[in-house]
C-alpha cells in the first residue's frame, strides 16, 4: 500500500481552498477562472497521495477527466441525469460549456509538471551538495 503524507496534505488544503472559493467567492475571476485551474491541482494531489505513478502521466490522466467533465457539460449531462435543482450536481460537475474552461485546466496540468520538475531538479541539486559535503 502507498501513501504520501505531503500530496495528501496538499490535497486537503486545495479542497479547502475549493469549497471557499465554491461557497464565499462570486466574482468574475477568482471562482470561474482560478478555481478550475486548482481544481486539476487538487485532482492530481489527491491521486498521487495513494498511487505512485510518474507526474506526467498521471498529469495526463487527471487532464483528461477534466476533459471528459467538460465535454459532459456542452452535453448537458447534470439535466439529462435530472440534476439540474441540485446546488451540489451542479456545483461539482458544472452546469455549461466553457472552452475558457479547458485552457484554465490545461494551464494547471502545465503548472503541475513545471512545479514537479523545479522540485525535482533542487532535490537533486541538495543531493549532490550534501554528498559534496
Amino acid at each position: 500500500m502507498y501513501f504520501n503524507i505531503r500530496y495528501f496534505l496538499l490535497s486537503v488544503i486545495l479542497f479547502l481552498t475549493e469549497a471557499y472559493i465554491a461557497t464565499y467567492v462570486h466574482d468574475a475571476f477568482i471562482r470561474p477562472f482560478f478555481g478550475d485551474l486548482l481544481v486539476v491541482i487538487l485532482i492530481y494531489c489527491a491521486v498521487k497521495a495513494f498511487i505512485n505513478m510518474p507526474v506526467v502521466k498521471v498529469t495526463l490522466l487527471v487532464l483528461a477527466f477534466a476533459y471528459s467533465i467538460e465535454l459532459s457539460q456542452y452535453f448537458h449531462i447534470v439535466q439529462t441525469l435530472g440534476l439540474e435543482h441540485s446546488k451540489i450536481a451542479t456545483t461539482i460537475i458544472g452546469s455549461y460549456f466553457s472552452f475558457i474552461d479547458i485552457l484554465m485546466y490545461t494551464a494547471g496540468a502545465v503548472a503541475i509538471i513545471a512545479t514537479e520538475k523545479t522540485a525535482q531538479k533542487l532535490k537533486r541539486h541538495e543531493t549532490v551538495t550534501e554528498q559534496q559535503a
